[in-house]
């Protein structure tokens, strides 16, 4: 995978580590609510949790789900108050247990079905430690996969019920509440319950799973359906069909039992001995729990006495609980899509894992009016152009099989699910030799004359998610992510998969018969340009207190310099005063992108010296560093440094260590490299004015008098020739 280089994309190590913030294994708190936290201050208390930031309350039910009369109706109650002796789970999790309530979240349902089958996925989602038996507190805890991130959200256990029935999804076994709390919880982090009636039921697969989703047009299906199918199934992938004619109140049963706009999961797929050769069958499963397939291999069916004793024992079940078998045929013509979702696209492989495996890299970025919204027109070469770009390389390919899947997801506006969505795509471009050297960024030449051989998904629906999968011959492709329109703003996550086909007896060894490894390369877009932009919000600048969030949620995150403590309000505003060209109070792009190269310069040279891994520096380290920086100080004023930015042990952490750098660079570029003049920039930790500052009785001079307005970000535009030589000593710096 060769990405954009800065400013539009460079690759971070370590995105999918177990302790990263928002990996499986340390999943962000949704809404900053700890479980455990949480739990043990209730049971110290002898108190029943109850969850203020989703309420037992209308505005959890949400708008327009229910008439107003139907609101007021609405009871909350806690499993102990409908059971007397209530369970998480009674003897196992299956989808059978898993029976829709009044709200039409099929959607979700089909995809939770399909979950339950795949337990090395389920696992993650319903974490073990929790029951009405184990530290019973009346709160519980699920995972979902959001925007590129795990997120653990924790709820109450109050349920909604209307005129006495579950207004949520309700289970089988009228002691077990684990559909019921894991649909709360979904409902939760999509906003309400409302959110949940009616939706996408890839959306769904990919929220249980992290992995990417395929999507099928049976309409016109391809050729070899039942081989992904099989495929699929044999490599534990979560899979779900959806009926033509959209979602509405009441859809209505079909003759042949079916239902439109209905969402269906589908739990396997095998072919059987039939008459004079075989029959490729289907099964699938209604969550409604009822409610089956009339028509050929359906339960009852006259072609199962075809079948022989030994196939039909192991498939065949005449029961009424949701799920009958079809044919492939059947299923192509009365269904109209079919999901699959895997932590990689292993399905498409066909059934030949143990020769491959996909890597994927995953990039967030955005898309701002006037920089990176260059829209989908690549007629309009020129704004085409500023949209980002990504560069993979396609080697060996094996021109049978697909080999690369492109996702790309849309971040909803103020992260809610349900906001008015974008058309969104992507186009993907060969990249030819007289071009290939341009790794940085393509430019308007490139879009301008190389028309011809170029992929484009989607732009036709506002959907949350693009996926295409392609079969590409050996080359350099570069991948544009753009919305329909110049100008259009939002956040999106892009991952691309490519399928490998590198073989030898170490990752033979390494690979399961139906499951491929899963190679991971996961990046966000942390270039200057893209941090800027996230943090630079409505604006075109950023001030102090963005550069603090920024700098401690972007630059020290999983750092071990953050260690020692994060930047403060006022290290930032003097950095900033450091930076500010401009004199505004503000820093510009240009300006952040300096500052983001010192920060990066200066992580590096503390890394190098921090040799206790205890995040700090002590003074001897403090004196290495400034050596390696290649700046020249006497041992006063080191002295004085290691005074003005040390703790009461003498040690300096990595924000005090920047500041101390960033200073001390600036003073020496403007020739300020006098003790004196440094005491009056140093001592006391705050921006002295020239008049406060006078006590050191050597301030007077041009030199000291252009170092207090620096510090002070208070150079005007009198003061040409000194702002001439900062531009000049800064100007170096830009990329």
């Amino acid at each position: 995978m060769i990405p954009a280089s800065v400013p539009y994309q460079k690759l971070v190590q370590g995105w999918q580590t177990k302790e990263r913030s928002g990996s499986l294994h340390n999943p962000k708190k949704f809404n900053n609510q700890d479980f455990n936290h949480l739990r043990d201050y209730c049971l110290s208390r002898g108190l029943l949790f109850e969850d203020d930031t989703f309420p037992a309350r209308i505005s959890s039910i949400g708008p327009g789900l229910l008439s107003e009369n139907e609101l007021r109706r609405i009871k909350w109650k806690r499993p102990n108050m409908i059971k007397r002796n209530p369970c998480l789970i009674v003897d196992g999790i299956n989808r059978f247990d898993i029976v829709q309530g009044q709200i039409g979240d099929c959607w979700v349902l089909a995809a939770l079905g399909s979950l339950t089958l795949q337990r090395q996925f389920l696992e993650n989602v319903l974490p073990k430690d929790q029951g009405f038996k184990y530290k019973y507190a009346g709160i519980f805890h699920f995972r979902f996969w959001h925007f590129g991130d795990w997120v653990d959200v924790v709820i109450d256990d109050l349920l909604p019920f209307l005129n006495q029935r579950y207004l949520s999804v309700k289970s089988h076994s009228e002691n077990e509440f684990w559909p019921s709390l894991l649909e709360k919880a979904y409902a939760k982090l999509r906003g309400s319950y409302q959110k949940l009636h009616w939706g996408y039921i890839s959306e769904a697969l990919v929220d249980l799973t992290g992995g990417v989703q395929v999507h099928f047009l049976l309409q016109n299906p391809p050729p070899n359906l039942q081989q992904i199918v099989k495929a699929a199934a044999k490599s534990q992938c979560l899979m779900g069909c959806t009926m033509p004619g959209g979602q509405s109140v009441g859809n209505a049963e079909l003759n042949n039992g079916l239902v439109k706009g209905h969402a269906y999961t589908v739990t396997g797929a095998t072919e059987v001995p039939y008459k004079n050769g075989w029959e490729d069958i289907i099964r699938v499963w209604n969550p409604w729990g009822h409610g089956e397939w009339k028509g050929p291999w359906c339960d009852g069916s006259p072609q199962w006495d075809c079948v022989p004793v030994e196939y039909k024992k192991n498939l065949y079940e005449d029961k009424e609980d949701g799920e009958f078998w079809m044919s492939c045929q059947d299923f192509s013509e009365q269904f109209s899509s079919l999901y699959i979702c895997n932590r990689t696209p292993s399905f498409l492989d066909f059934g030949d894992q143990h020769l491959t495996a996909w890597s994927m890299t995953m990039y967030v970025n955005r898309w701002v009016r006037g920089l990176t919204a260059g829209g989908s027109n690549y007629y309009n070469a020129g704004a085409f152009s500023r949209n980002p770009q990504y560069f993979i390389q396609v080697e060996n390919p094996d021109l049978k099989n697909y080999n690369v899947v492109v996702s790309l997801m849309q971040k909803p506006a103020n992260n809610i699910p349900d906001a008015q969505k974008l058309l969104i795509g992507f186009l993907i471009f060969r990249v030819e030799s007289e071009f290939q050297g341009l790794r940085d960024r393509l430019p308007v030449a490139f879009f301008s004359q190389y028309k011809d051989e170029v992929w484009k998904s989607s732009f036709i629906t506002p959907t949350r998610d693009v996926i295409n999968y392609f079969c590409m011959s050996s080359g350099t492709y570069v991948v544009v992510p753009a919305t329909s329109e110049e100008d259009q703003e939002a956040e999106f996550l892009l991952r691309i998969f490519l399928r490998s086909q590198d073989y030898n007896e170490d990752l033979k060894s390494s690979l399961s018969p139906v499951m491929p490894k899963d190679i991971t390369k996961q990046s966000q877009d942390n270039s200057s340009e893209n941090v800027f932009l996230r943090y630079a919000k409505q604006g075109s600048d950023i001030d102090a207190s963005q550069l603090q969030q920024l700098l401690n949620e972007v630059f020290l995150k999983d750092e071990m310099a953050s260690l020692g403590g994060g930047f403060c309000f006022d290290s930032c505003r003097g950095i900033l005063a450091l930076m500010d060209v401009r004199s505004n109070g503000r820093l510009s792009l240009q300006e952040f992108k300096h500052l983001w190269k010192l920060l990066a310069k200066y992580k590096d040279i503390f890394r190098r010296e921090e040799g206790t891994r205890s995040g700090f520096l002590d003074v001897s380290d403090l004196r290495n560093a400034v050596q390696i920086a290649g700046l020249a100080v006497s041992d006063q004023l080191l002295h004085l440094l290691a005074l003005r930015y040390s703790n009461s042990s003498m040690r300096i952490c990595f924000s005090d260590f920047v500041c101390c750098m960033i200073r001390l660079e600036t003073m020496a570029k403007l020739g300020l490299v006098g003790f004196g003049e440094a005491r009056a920039l140093f001592r006391g930790g705050a921006c002295k004015t020239a008049s406060e500052a006078g006590e050191d009785g050597a301030l007077m001079t041009s030199k000291r008098s252009l170092s207090l307005r620096l510090e002070r970000g208070a150079l005007s535009t009198s003061d040409k020739p000194e702002r001439q030589k900062l531009e000049t000593c800064s100007a170096g710096e830009y990329e």
